[in-house]
């Protein structure tokens, strides 16, 4: 059903089987009425009620009809559908995951695919503890605390008059995490279609063919990938006549030449940018735009606005991002394309233009804008005179925002804060 690959573990040892069995990742399906007894999915209850579905088009006594036609009738168009490739139908299902142990990576390749919700664990919120067997690495765990203590300090002393011991614990462990992998473990309650869990396992099986087992990363990546697929499987998800993918469609996250494409400032947008990791993670969630990431030829790292007056502390840092260099670090910096519409770009504005948003995010976004006015008013698009009012202040100064909670935060507000 699925590619086969020779890998061992996610860091390429073998771990007691007590070890395996807490830190592997895991799967559930929560309630739903295609939930079975023992946990796993109803798939011949959903194809059967799919096959319904399908009939509605042509059927001159509607779904109630349907719901009562023998079952070969059904069985018929439920062949047809699934070896023709006529699989919307399969949208209708929809399945809640509860995603364990989930690689912060993987992650981020589900996001990027539009087709779903998400509710995933907060790095802001999570601090980072090593577990006997971890992933993590001893070097990451120290190197996160000592990092978490310094910002800790830089950010009361700069702005404790406006955050209190519990935001700047929130905003520490948002910075520190740049030095831990792009493979932490996260917990992520994902719900997509019946049809979508198919097809991305599909593409999935598309990248164990063609990953380099030799790249540190992409065996990684594709060890997590072939133990997502088997936990799939285990719950009954796969269906073999949507995983055929006679299109050869791949994953959406990776792109290429990504260097070539032409920058655009118009109706439509598409720009080029260096992000972390941590950033493009925080952007793909912006489903109106599409995002592809491509790593750099040569490493460099995202430098935290409030350590970067402080030269010492700058090499310090970059110093210590050598140190993990090895394990991916969500503060290594990326090619980000970003294509969209003009509106979304605004949106994504009101979302983002914010003294509550991740820091990094919310100057590339302010940048990008500033880029975009500059290039309408060269061109002279009737835009260029709506994209003035967005172009003073964050958010709260746009005047078709509404502001529900004023941080009282003028840095924030003029978007020149350091954190």
């Amino acid at each position: 059903m699925y590619a086969i690959i020779d890998i061992k573990d996610r860091k390429g040892i073998l771990l007691g089987g007590k070890e395996m069995e807490q830190l592997k990742m895991k799967i559930g399906i929560l309630p739903n009425q295609f939930l079975k007894e023992d946990g796993t999915f109803d798939k011949d209850e959903a194809i059967m009620l799919s096959g319904k579905f399908a009939g509605v088009c042509y059927d001159e006594e509607g779904f109630e009809h349907l719901i009562n036609e023998p079952v070969e009738k059904t069985m018929r168009r439920i062949a047809r559908t699934l070896n023709d490739g006529h699989h919307s139908v399969y949208d209708h299902i929809l399945i809640n995951f509860n995603l364990q142990n989930l690689p912060k990576i993987l992650a981020m390749v589900l996001n990027n695919e539009h087709q779903y919700t998400t509710s995933e664990k907060s790095a802001r919120y999570t601090p980072v503890v090593r577990q006997d067997g971890s992933i993590i690495t001893e070097d990451e765990e120290r190197l996160y605390n000592k990092w978490l203590n310094i910002f800790k300090i830089k950010i009361k002393s700069q702005y404790g008059y406006i955050y209190n011991d519990s935001k700047i614990q929130k905003l520490a462990q948002e910075n520190a995490r740049y030095l831990v992998t792009v493979f932490m473990p996260t917990q992520v309650i994902y719900s997509t279609s019946f049809r979508q869990i198919n097809y991305i396992a599909s593409w999935m099986q598309e990248y164990l063919k063609s990953a380099d087992m030799n790249n540190e990363f992409e065996r990684k990546l594709a060890f997590s990938m072939k133990e997502f697929i088997e936990e799939l499987d285990r719950v009954n998800v796969l269906e073999d006549g949507l995983l055929k993918n006679e299109k050869h469609r791949t994953i959406s996250l990776f792109g290429k030449n990504l260097d070539a494409k032409e920058e655009h400032f118009g109706d439509v947008y598409s720009t080029l940018y260096k992000g972390s990791l941590a950033e493009y993670a925080q952007a793909q969630r912006h489903r109106t735009l599409d995002y592809q990431m491509e790593f750099l030829d040569k490493k460099e790292y995202y430098i935290p606005p409030i350590i970067a007056d402080d030269q010492m502390l700058v090499d310090e840092w970059l110093g210590d991002m050598q140190i993990v260099r090895g394990v991916t670090p969500q503060g290594e910096l990326v090619k980000i394309s970003e294509v969209g519409k003009y509106e979304d770009l605004i949106l994504k504005c009101k979302e983002r233009l914010c003294s509550g948003a991740q820091l990094e995010i919310a100057e590339q976004t302010r940048e990008t804008l500033l880029r975009y006015k500059k290039a309408l008013e060269e061109s002279g698009s009737p835009l260029a005179q709506d994209i003035q009012k967005y172009c003073h202040g964050a958010r709260c100064t746009f005047p078709d925002f509404d502001c529900t909670s004023d941080c009282k935060f003028t840095e924030g507000k003029k978007l020149v804060r350091k954190i």
